[in-house]
């Protein structure tokens, strides 16, 4: 997955959330605004290039000072956001580096 392509399909609101990504929006108090503005401006951390639904990818991206990690993958011509959330400690050391994996 290309950040380009992601970010062409936020702009266009070529986008959908799935059932998951929206008990995570809420749990950790996002805004739609927050998520989009964090993809505008987001980065690719991690390529999946295949985890048995198709090829998917973690991007990082600030709104504001809030760093927030949406996986994004494909359903059909739209950007499925499959999860968003804050990445914290254990799991990242900050949002660009993974801590703990046990």
């Amino acid at each position: 997955m290309d950040i380009e392509d992601i970010k062409t399909r936020v702009r266009e609101n070529q986008y959908v959330y799935t059932a998951h990504a929206e008990i995570e929006r809420k749990t950790d108090e996002l805004t739609f605004a927050q998520i989009e503005q964090s993809l505008l401006n987001g980065q690719v951390l991690e390529h999946y290039p295949d985890t048995g639904r198709g090829e998917s990818c973690l991007v990082v991206g600030l709104a504001g000072e809030t760093p927030i990690h949406s996986v994004c993958g494909w359903r059909g011509e739209k950007i499925a956001l499959i999860t968003v959330y804050i990445p914290r400690p254990p799991k990242f050391i900050d949002p660009w580096t993974r801590g703990a994996t046990s």
